[in-house]
């Protein structure tokens, strides 16, 4: 695939679990995380599809997404494909408008970027539109959640989802598409985001930590671990691991090696429970 190495943004390894009726401790009953309002103001510029600057040199940072990469200064790193046309897409939206920044969790990054939904609010202050769903929803976007962040992730879902029904924007594209829990082709991703939608044949804890496989051979096959670590944020959700063999299952996150192609769970929003 070629796809660019993972940026080291964040340490995080994150993966979770989400689905038709959402799991993630942010949308546990169906009901959306309380934001606090913060900084408000026009856009000064946009620096990609999921980053921008307010007009006080706020850098913000559209928590909950990922947008298409641009190489931003790193060297030997490609652009995505559509990554131009996703920083347009932000522009467009938010050109003009005064925007207000809301916080669940997490305000600020190490680099001190606001970590924020992003709301254009109308002529009396009051949210109008939701940009990261806007971008979702035109399939310029997906659903990108982190630890330390809490989102309606519910909405996000179900809008990226009717994107990817619609073909719209990244879900045209095999770069971006769906993979299989094939570990041959998933091999080819390592240190690459990619969503994997397959049956959970198995679930192991071993030590402690949990492990759910998706073929007989665990040494080879494609398999999520969750951390030790992420394992109060599950239960907090209402989501026992353990109960998900023969679920079929939906998840995101980076793509390692690890005995065969592995990808690493520690908050319970980057999965969803298809049945």
């Amino acid at each position: 695939m070629g796809l660019n190495k993972r940026p080291s943004l964040w340490p995080h390894r994150v993966l979770g679990i989400v689905g038709a009726l959402v799991l993630g401790a942010s949308a546990a009953g169906d009901k959306a995380p309380k934001l606090e309002k913060g900084e408000t103001g026009r856009v000064k510029s946009v620096v990609d599809g999921d980053t921008l600057f307010l007009t006080r040199d706020l850098k913000v940072r559209l928590a909950g997404i990922q947008a298409p990469k641009l190489p931003l200064g790193r060297k030997g790193f490609v652009t995505w494909p559509l990554g131009k046309e996703a920083k347009v897409e932000l522009l467009n939206l938010v050109r003009d408008r005064e925007v207000g920044l809301y916080y669940s969790g997490l305000k600020r990054d190490r680099y001190k970027r606001a970590l924020a939904q992003v709301y254009i609010l109308d002529d009396k202050d009051k949210q109008d539109v939701w940009v990261q769903e806007a971008m979702v929803r035109r399939g310029m976007a997906r659903v990108y959640t982190w630890p330390d962040t809490q989102q309606d992730v519910a909405t996000l879902y179900k809008a990226e989802q009717e994107a990817r029904s619609e073909g719209l924007g990244i879900w045209a594209l095999e770069y971006y598409k769906i993979r299989k829990p094939d570990p041959d082709p998933l091999a080819q991703d390592v240190d690459s985001f990619q969503i994997v939608e397959g049956v959970v044949t198995s679930v192991a804890n071993v030590r402690g930590q949990i492990y759910l496989n998706f073929g007989a051979n665990y040494r080879t096959d494609f398999t999520v671990a969750i951390v030790k670590s992420g394992k109060k944020a599950f239960k907090k959700a209402g989501v026992d691991p353990l109960s998900l063999e023969g679920a079929h299952v939906r998840v995101r996150g980076w793509i390692e090696l690890k005995n065969g192609p592995m990808i690493w769970l520690d908050h319970p929003e980057r999965l969803e429970v298809l049945d």
